[in-house]
Formats: structure tokens, C-alpha cells, sequence
């Protein structure tokens, strides 16, 4: 028997088998629709929605909607029944109301509507816009997501463990969130922007796997596919591990979810493995949408003798397509698109099977043509689309150009999952500001070959043992095989303009752990708000959070960030200069 005062049914249970039974009921009043002399209004709680009769029209005077009331009646079968309610059955008629919570006539914006209002204001009012069963709904699929991915964790032998939130600063790419304390004026503690030293710290005290829905930190702009501020990854680790057995277990539990709470079409492990190299060079990106069948060309050698201005000492990448019906309007947008991510626009070319048209068909020699129908099997109602630019850029706008082309063509079936990773990472990239090298990746990974790589090879011709696995376009996880070795741990980081000292410094616990004893161990860390954002289908990531910051790193809701008194700033010893 139910002990809850306030009631004793929730909303969504009640049946045809309920007819005639006496009932409570308590909730917030959804909809109210007055008819002559009675009401119909709905009542809705964190189970569902059940219609409400009023045969008394003053029973609900003064009371709004979104008013929190207690209701007695008595269930009752509908004479017009709703199929697209789960109570559409019945509905009870009212004997008695009382309220629980009053709320005021005028609201932000209606609770049904709230999807379709702008962002700062639903968030303003979060709770109200968590109340619209679309929004609640997806709170409640992650909650149940987090218990799935705990148990299936718990069922291939990790053990979850907590690690801290208050941590030191340490060079990991983004900046930190640091935060004062009154213990050690002058001195700060950071927020992790991931758990990784705790996590290899972990391995090296003899745990064989760790993992956590760890909360990470990064004090940077977010984007629609990236949280502001903060958000949740599955990190995990495991000791005497080899890549293969990472992928392993990320196979299994990724298929295993993505199967479970979705109906996409997902691919069967083994993913497909590309190197680093090869998927910029046939994708232009680290995060290739394989759903897309385009390929990016180079075909800078066959320009090499141009004598179009466009093309001199350039790096030229091509796309080719059937565009067979597509107006002179479909190229010239394209062109749009390409300026607006600052290209310098969009050369391109049709061919019928004879010749060439398009917009830069007159500047073609004849070996050009020849070169391009023969080394690329061009046919008959093709398009060709040029970017020509520095490499850099040409990289950039061509990733661009590929996955628009993928969407105005329908080349990508938006119900297939198509996993696949990404490896042989380069270890080290030119810092463009300095000239120096910086880690293109994670700092804490094992190059391949060890210390005498660092010390005999091209800096940037070493790779690593690091991974990403990407979905569709978007990545899903970033891990590596860690080192641990303290001479190779000096070295990567000398190469990378940090001397022994600032090592030893900066990541002291990792440092001295790995010479009293360090198994080999790899891990890596699913984007979790990343994951949901596929499952949910949203093209914007905060629309998974609870309590989500705008996209301007700013809590609404709370009001945060904001300033803090001048009396708590002393204590802290900060001052606060404009």
C-alpha cells in the first residue's frame, strides 16, 4: 500500500482496468479547456499525463495552469477516446481539488512550446522547460543510459572509483578553471580537465581496471557539439593492456548501447582502423562521416603547370560527383559556403561525356582534361569541385565542402551508425605561434619504438599509440597506450619545450609513481553528452544536460558566473583588476 500523502496513483498508470475505481491523483495541471458548464484540463507528473473532467466549472476558478493541485475522483471510461495517450482510455471525473502549489497566470512561454523557444530563455526557467515531456523524457533516457552503462562495466570487470575534483594545474592543452582557497592565499587548485594522472595513477597502485562517469573541465568556448564549461566522459583504464584490448572492450560496449536504445542501423565490429595520414588525405579529416561515400583528391601535380592564377602554387583537392539536374544555383551556393568559412571561393567543372563546362573550363589545357578523366575514372554526368588554397586551408575547406556535398546530394542514409578509429597518430605537430613542437594528441602516450625514436627520429615523423573512434562524423572517444617510463616520460616532454625540472614540477605524482613500479596500461574516455547527443538525435549537445550552460558559458538559471564580495576576495588574498 502506498504511504504518500499526496497520491496514491501516478498519472501515467491508470487503465481501462481502473474504471470505477476511486482514485488520488497529484500533479501539475497541463491544460485547462473550459465547455459550458464543465472542464476538461489535464494533470501531468514524471509518469505521464491523465485527463481530468470537471463537471463543477467553479472548482477551478482562480487556478491556473502549471498549478500544482491534488485531485479525488473516480476513474471513468472516455466516451472519445485518444490513441496517442498511454491513459487515452479514461479519465477521471473530479470530486475534490486542493492545491499544492499556486503558480502565477502569466508564464515565460508555454510548457508545450517549450522546444521551440529560444534557448536563453528556456534555460532562464530551465525547470519550467524541463516539464515539456520531450525535455523530461530525455533526462530520464539518461538516467537510464548511466545505469546501463555502469552495469555493463560492472559486467566485463572494472571497477568504478571516484577521483578528485580539486586537483593542481597542469599543461593538458585547455585552459583550467582554477580555484582559490583561503588555506594557502596565493595558491589555487584546478579543476581536472580529465581524470587521466588519477586514472594511470590507479594502475600503477595495482588496480587491473578503473572507470568513472568522471565530470571534466575546460575553460573554453563551447560549440553545438561541445559542452561549455563542463561535461561527462566514461574514462576508463586498464593495466597490461595492449590497443587491441581497448578496442576490445569499446566495441563491445559501444555496439552493445548504440543496439540497446537506439534503431539505427549500426555496423558490426571489427570497426574499420585508418591511419591518421590516410584519413586526411582521403577525407581531410580526423573525424571522417563514413555514411559518406565522397573522396577527396589531390591533384595538385596535375596543376603543377597551370597557367590559371587561381591554381599557381597551390594545394588543389578535388571532389567528383553526379550532379546530372542540379542549376547553376546549386554551384553558386556551394561558392557561398566556401567564403564563408573564409576560402577564397569554389572552382568547379561539369563533364558530359565529351567535354568539360563550368566555371573554369576555359583555363583547362588539354593534358589537364585527359589527366583528370583518365587518373580518376571521371564519367558522364560528373561535377568536379576545386579548393585551391594554402594546405592548411585546403585541408579545412575541402572536410567542408565533402560533408555538405554529402548532404545535398542524399548520400548519407541518417539511420546508419558507422563506427571506425583513427590511428597512428602523429606524436608531435609545429606549434604555428612559436615554431615549436607541441603534442598533437595526449602527452601521455607511448610512441611508437619507445625512447629511441624521440632519440633518433624526425620529431614529426614519430606517431603514437593513440586512438580516436569516431561516429558519423563526430568523436566519439580519444584514448592511447600510456607510457610509463620516466626516461621516455623526459624526453617526449624535452622535445616538446619542457625541461626535466618543469616535468617533475608539473606532473610530480606521475612521475615519481612510474619509479616505484609501473604495469604497461592503455585507456581512453568516451565523450558521454557526445553520445547522447547521437542517440537523443540533437544537432545542439546542451539539449542533453540537465542544467545546462548558453553557449556563452553563462547559468542562466543560477545567475553565474558573478561577482564575488570585496570581504570573501580579501580573504581569499584576491584582488580584482578591470
Amino acid at each position: 500500500m502506498k504511504t504518500n500523502y499526496y497520491h496514491t496513483h501516478n498519472c501515467g498508470e491508470l487503465r481501462i482496468e481502473n474504471v470505477g475505481q476511486d482514485i488520488v491523483l497529484s500533479g501539475w495541471l497541463a491544460t485547462i479547456r473550459k465547455l459550458g458548464g464543465i472542464v476538461f484540463a489535464t494533470l501531468r507528473d514524471h509518469f505521464g499525463v491523465t485527463q481530468l473532467l470537471f463537471h463543477d466549472e467553479r472548482i477551478l476558478d482562480g487556478i491556473n495552469k502549471e498549478t500544482v493541485v491534488r485531485v479525488e475522483g473516480c476513474v471513468s471510461e472516455r466516451s472519445s477516446k485518444n490513441p496517442n495517450m498511454e491513459t487515452g482510455d479514461i479519465e477521471v471525473v473530479v470530486k475534490d481539488l486542493i492545491v499544492l502549489g499556486k503558480c502565477q497566470s502569466v508564464l515565460p512561454f508555454e510548457v508545450a512550446e517549450a522546444p521551440n523557444t529560444k534557448e536563453d530563455l528556456r534555460f532562464k526557467y530551465r525547470y519550467i522547460d524541463l516539464r515539456n515531456p520531450i525535455t523530461h523524457q530525455v533526462l530520464v533516457k539518461r538516467g537510464e543510459i548511466l545505469r546501463y552503462i555502469r552495469n555493463c562495466f560492472y559486467d566485463m570487470g572494472f571497477l568504478e572509483v571516484q577521483t578528485p575534483i580539486l586537483t593542481s594545474s597542469s599543461p593538458e592543452g585547455a585552459r583550467d578553471y582554477i580555484v582559490p582557497t583561503i588555506f594557502s592565499k596565493g595558491e589555487f587548485y584546478a579543476l581536472p580537465q580529465a581524470p587521466q594522472q588519477f586514472k594511470q595513477l590507479l594502475m600503477v597502485s595495482g588496480y587491473s581496471s578503473y572507470f568513472q562517469i568522471a565530470p571534466c573541465f575546460r575553460n573554453e568556448a563551447g560549440r553545438a557539439d561541445r559542452m561549455t564549461g563542463e561535461f561527462y566522459q566514461v574514462d576508463f583504464e586498464m593495466s597490461f593492456a595492449t590497443q587491441e584490448d581497448i578496442f576490445e572492450v569499446c566495441e563491445k560496449f559501444i555496439t552493445g548501447l548504440y543496439n540497446k536504445f537506439t534503431t539505427f542501423n549500426v555496423c558490426k565490429s571489427p570497426f574499420v582502423r585508418i591511419p591518421y595520414k590516410e584519413a586526411i588525405e582521403k577525407y581531410c579529416s580526423d573525424k571522417p562521416d563514413l555514411r559518406n561515400p565522397l573522396i577527396v583528391n589531390d591533384v595538385t601535380e596535375i596543376f603543377k603547370n597551370t597557367t590559371f592564377n587561381a591554381f599557381k602554387d597551390k594545394t588543389i583537392k578535388m571532389i567528383f560527383a553526379k550532379c546530372e539536374e542540379k542549376p547553376r544555383r546549386f554551384y553558386d551556393e556551394l561558392g557561398k559556403l566556401i567564403v564563408s568559412y573564409e576560402g577564397k571561393g569554389l572552382a568547379w567543372l561539369k563533364y558530359d561525356g565529351n567535354d568539360f563546362s563550368g566555371s573554369i573550363a576555359k583555363f583547362l589545357s588539354e593534358q589537364e582534361k585527359k589527366d583528370l578523366i583518365s587518373n580518376y575514372s571521371i564519367s558522364s554526368g560528373d561535377s568536379l569541385f576545386f579548393i585551391a588554397d594554402e594546405k592548411k586551408m585546403a585541408i579545412l575547406l575541402s572536410n567542408v565542402l565533402r560533408n555538405e556535398l554529402g548532404k545535398q546530394l542524399n548520400l548519407i542514409n541518417n539511420n546508419d551508425v558507422k563506427f571506425c578509429w583513427i590511428v597512428d597518430f602523429p606524436f608531435y605537430e609545429i606549434n604555428e605561434e612559436t615554431g615549436g613542437l607541441d603534442f598533437s594528441h595526449n602527452p601521455f602516450s607511448m610512441p611508437q619504438g619507445g625512447l629511441e625514436v624521440l632519440n633518433n627520429k624526425n620529431p614529426l615523423d614519430i606517431v603514437a599509440y593513440q586512438y580516436d573512434l569516431v561516429c558519423n562524423g563526430y568523436e566519439m572517444l580519444s584514448g592511447a597506450v600510456r607510457n610509463h617510463d620516466p626516461e621516455i616520460m623526459i624526453k617526449a616532454f624535452n622535445l616538446a619545450g619542457y625541461d626535466e625540472n618543469v616535468v617533475k614540477e608539473k606532473f610530480s605524482a606521475l612521475f615519481n609513481a612510474f619509479s616505484y613500479g609501473a604495469p604497461p596500461h592503455a585507456g581512453g574516455a568516451f565523450g558521454l553528452d557526445r553520445m547522447l547527443m547521437q542517440i537523443f538525435g540533437y544537432d545542439v549537445i546542451r539539449e542533453v544536460a540537465a542544467f545546462p550552460l548558453n553557449k556563452n558559458g553563462r547559468d542562466l538559471l543560477m545567475n553565474a558566473p558573478s561577482k564575488i564580495d570585496e570581504k570573501t576576495l580579501k580573504e581569499l588574498g584576491i584582488k580584482v583588476i578591470d
